[in-house]
């Protein structure tokens, strides 16, 4: 894929930040449940490789931030960080995770990258975010309880959604045959 594709294709994520969160926030608490922003994010580590999706991960928020109001702009930091993460590693995963089967590839770099990005997410919190105020608690309920039905939708479409631009030729194949 040419860097000029791959950036068209991060800035149509990158607006995709902009867009899903509008359409979620408007059920009570839709953010932090369906994690929105996510997707795109994920979506642009898979099809466009890891510095693309770090690079979503970091304006994705800050522009969505500063257009819509959504992160607040005292969230944004920390969820720039976040989606750098899951950007970076999604890249990085699918470059590196090789089993033969597309479907087991993508799938094991989104959990990974999930994992990562939950990760990052509550250390940069605990250490600079909020400092002395964020627990283990507040951690596991923000990142795994509440976030359950976001984390059932991201592995129900991201998946899918690269894999269906593969058979349509849109992006590389992964196993050419």
């Amino acid at each position: 894929m040419t860097a000029t594709k791959r950036l068209v294709l991060t800035a149509v994520n990158i607006a995709l930040c902009l867009v899903l969160p509008m359409a979620f926030h408007s059920i009570p608490n839709g953010g932090k449940i369906m994690l929105p922003m996510h997707i795109p994010v994920l979506l642009c580590g898979m099809v466009c490789g890891a510095p693309y999706g770090a690079v979503c991960g970091l304006l994705g928020p800050m522009l969505s931030s500063v257009l819509t109001g959504m992160p607040t702009a005292a969230l944004m930091p920390a969820m720039m960080v976040e989606c750098a993460a899951y950007g970076l590693t999604t890249g990085l995963m699918l470059r590196l995770v090789r089993t033969g089967k597309t479907y087991a590839d993508l799938y094991l770099s989104l959990v990974a990258a999930m994992l990562v990005g939950r990760l990052v997410s509550g250390v940069t919190k605990a250490l600079f975010f909020m400092a002395g105020q964020y627990i283990m608690q507040a951690w596991i309920a923000a990142s795994f309880v509440t976030a359950l039905p976001g984390i059932v939708l991201q592995l129900a479409v991201v998946p899918s959604i690269v894999y269906y631009l593969m058979r349509a030729g849109l992006i590389p194949q992964r196993y050419p045959r």
